[in-house]
C-alpha cells in the first residue's frame, strides 16, 4: 500500500510487508496500529531472520503468530493529513517548530505570505480539516508522543501552549473521547 513517513527527529523502525494472499483480516487503508509487547518482540526476532524462510520451519510459525497479532491490533485513528502546497508546507513546519504559539489563523497566514481565506480554502482542500481542527490534531499527536516518552500531562499542556493542564485535558477529551491519563493507561494495558 502506498504510504509515506516523515520525521523531524531520528527515527528507527521496522516495516512489515504482508502479501495480500496471506489471508489476514487487515484494514483496507494505510493506518497505524497499537503494537503489543508480543508483536514488537516478534518483529525484532523476525527482523534478524532471513526474508526467505522455510515455510515449514520455526520462522513460519513465528510469522503466523505475528500475523495473528497484526489482525488483532487496535487501529490508532490519529491520522494527521499533511498538505503539499508549498506555502502550507511552510506553515506546517513553522507550527510544528513552535506548537505553543497560539497565534490566529490570520497571523499564521501572514507569516507564510497568504491571506487567511486562502489558507482556510487550501487547508480544507488538501487535508479536509479547518485550521483549528488541523492544529488540534497536531497537538493530540504531539501530546501522545511526549506522554509516551514519560512527560506528564502538565508538562505537555505547557509545552503545547495551554494555559493549564485542565484546558489541555478538555481539548484532549473532546478530540479522543477520554482523558490523557486514561488514554495512556489503555495503551499500556494493550502492550
Amino acid at each position: 500500500m502506498s504510504h509515506r513517513i516523515r520525521a523531524r527527529a531520528p527515527l528507527e523502525g521496522y516495516s512489515l510487508f504482508v502479501e495480500p494472499r496471506a489471508g489476514v483480516n487487515l484494514p483496507r487503508e494505510c493506518c497505524a496500529v497499537s503494537v503489543s509487547t508480543l508483536f514488537r518482540e516478534l518483529l525484532f526476532r523476525l527482523a534478524s531472520r532471513p526474508a526467505q524462510y522455510d515455510v515449514d520451519g520455526p520462522d513460519a510459525r513465528l510469522v503466523g503468530v505475528l500475523l495473528d497479532e497484526l489482525a488483532a491490533a487496535k487501529v490508532e485513528n490519529h491520522r494527521l493529513p499533511m498538505p503539499t502546497e508549498p506555502r502550507l508546507r511552510r506553515l506546517v513546519e513553522a507550527i510544528v517548530a513552535a506548537p505553543a504559539d497560539a497565534s490566529s489563523a490570520d497571523t499564521w497566514a501572514r507569516r507564510v505570505g497568504i491571506g487567511e481565506r486562502t489558507l482556510h480554502r487550501l487547508l480544507v482542500k488538501e487535508t479536509g480539516l479547518s485550521f483549528v481542527r488541523w492544529r488540534q490534531r497536531l497537538h493530540v499527536t504531539l501530546a501522545i508522543q511526549r506522554m509516551t516518552r514519560g512527560a506528564s500531562v502538565k508538562q505537555v499542556a505547557l509545552e503545547l501552549g495551554y494555559a493549564s493542564a485542565s484546558s489541555f485535558v478538555t481539548m484532549f477529551r473532546k478530540a479522543l473521547g477520554t482523558s490523557p491519563a486514561r488514554y495512556m493507561a489503555h495503551r499500556l494495558e494493550a502492550t
